[in-house]
């Protein structure tokens, strides 16, 4: 921390991340192992000791030491005692979570909150099937059915496909083809552990934006090593928390320094195949959200993969090495130095390949709003451990967590998958009711005792039984007598 900003590193001088510019989003790039990891890290624990609260996916499983002291080795000491700082080893105050409840407080969010365009870019569904999905969400919603979980969306789909036609008169042509589409989709999505991520508790933001007693900011990391695995999944949950934020939180202008700062490692893979629908949304958010006081940094590996619509508003660059043996890495890394401000001292084109570990090209917005000029930069070393935590010491943290106890049991309340059973088992109980009885069935049971009933006679007399036996057998004998007269007549024949 400096009296102002966030020392990112020396250069001919000191180069400060300012806390009043901080909202004003930033970007770190650089190619695999040159070091993003490392600054993003300096960053979240600088701007953790300024008190401001800061949320990280943790893709690597690195960042996690953040948690923990460092182990000042000869070479960090060396690097601090050049730029004239004291390495003190200091851990941020860190709160855990992960969307699968293993290495973190679970993260849920409801299938309503999430919306038919994330879901659909969640779920990879054309134009036509993201049209149905957001006809089951308004008849859903009409019913006064809730669309907590994936069940509830799995049997509002269903109730969708049985009443096709009284719904599609109201809003819109539905296809239970189309439906079924999203069905099997949805399996998809649950095989991918995504049905972890929806249902209650749902996250409260204001669990985001938590301070310690000393007043600094925790740092909430989002352990995404497995959730990575499933791309789609990862980005448009991360897209999720940034809308919540924007439509949440109040506006609060231009603050002396951020309500929230927010890391969006991988961010290439938000943009990557995105439609336009959702690329004009993240457009929007990035521009609004930090009049909300947060400020938004996009971590990836080349300045090429973010949108010009959306870089241009990334006032605060630190750009590691690139490597260029391609034509389109080429591209890439032409683009990069044209973002900078240029430096008279130095080729940006250059000196973006020459860069060693631990170094990059700085420019932040100074006390006006501008970018300053682009500055080669010693990143300074972190306080905090460089590399993962143990389970052991992830297993204490998480036991010392503020949350403890709060996210980690599910609840299933009454929503839409149990409204929808009830309705199903009445309707059925309706069917299996048996007809109303005639007057006559409805008379009371005494009433039908006391009337008279025909007397039976179940035994004969003796008499009675000898005259029918007697008659049985001269019976027998005569029908032997005439078979017999009539055969024998053919044989003499």
């Amino acid at each position: 921390m400096t009296d102002n900003g966030v020392l990112i590193g020396q250069a001919e001088a000191p180069q400060v991340l300012r806390l009043d510019r901080a909202n004003r989003h930033g970007l770190v790039a650089g190619a695999t192992g040159t070091g993003k990891t490392v600054t993003l890290q300096i960053l979240a624990q600088g701007l953790s000791d300024a008190g401001v609260p800061v949320f990280a996916a943790d893709v690597k499983g690195d960042l996690s030491g953040i948690s923990q002291p460092g182990q000042p080795n000869e070479k960090f000491l060396k690097r601090a005692a050049g730029m004239g700082l004291e390495l003190r080893p200091e851990a941020a105050p860190t709160i855990f979570w992960d969307l699968f409840g293993e290495q973190g407080h679970p993260v849920r969010a409801s299938v309503s909150e999430m919306g038919p365009l994330l879901l659909s870019r969640m779920l990879e569904l054309n134009e036509v099937q993201e049209g149905v999905l957001s006809v089951v969400f308004r008849a859903a919603d009409d019913e006064g059915l809730l669309l907590l979980d994936l069940k509830d969306l799995q049997a509002a789909l269903t109730w969708t496909a049985e009443n096709a036609a009284t719904i599609g008169q109201q809003y819109g042509n539905v296809s239970k083809a189309t439906v079924a589409t999203i069905q099997r989709k949805l399996l998809v999505l649950e095989d991918q552990g995504g049905a972890r991520l929806f249902g209650e508790p749902t996250l409260m933001l204001s669990d985001l934006m938590r301070t310690d007693g000393a007043g600094r900011g925790y740092v909430s990391v989002l352990a995404a090593d497995k959730l990575i695995n499933s791309p789609r999944l990862y980005a448009t949950f991360l897209l999720w928390l940034l809308s919540e934020l924007f439509e949440e939180l109040p506006e609060v202008g231009d603050p002396d320094k951020p309500r929230l700062a927010f890391f969006f490692d991988e961010a290439h893979l938000l943009f990557r195949d995105a439609p336009k629908p959702l690329l004009e949304k993240v457009e929007q958010v990035v521009r609004l959200i930090r009049s909300k006081g947060v400020g938004v940094y996009f971590v990836t590996q080349n300045p090429a993969d973010i949108p010009e619509t959306v870089l241009g508003q990334l006032g605060n660059r630190i750009q590691h090495a690139l490597r260029a043996y391609t034509p389109v890495e080429q591209k890439g890394l032409r683009a990069a130095a044209a973002s900078f401000r240029e430096n008279p001292a130095f080729d940006t084109a250059g000196t973006i390949q020459a860069l060693g570990v631990g170094e990059a090209l700085v420019s932040v917005l100074d006390e006006k709003g501008a970018p300053t000029m682009v500055a080669r930069t010693l990143v300074r070393p972190p306080s905090s451990r460089l590399g993962p935590v143990t389970p052991p010491e992830r297993a204490a943290t998480m036991a010392a967590s503020p949350l403890r106890g709060t996210y980690d049991r599910a609840m299933d309340r009454e929503s839409a998958f149990e409204m929808l059973k009830a309705r199903a088992e009445a309707a059925q109980a309706k069917v299996e009711a048996p007809p109303p009885r005639s007057a006559r069935e409805r008379e009371p049971e005494y009433e039908r005792e006391r009337a008279p009933r025909a007397r039976t006679r179940t035994r004969e007399g003796a008499g009675e039984a000898f005259a029918k036996s007697l008659m049985r057998a001269v019976g027998s004998q005569i029908g032997r007598e005439i078979m017999r007269g009539v055969l024998g007549g053919l044989r003499r024949r």
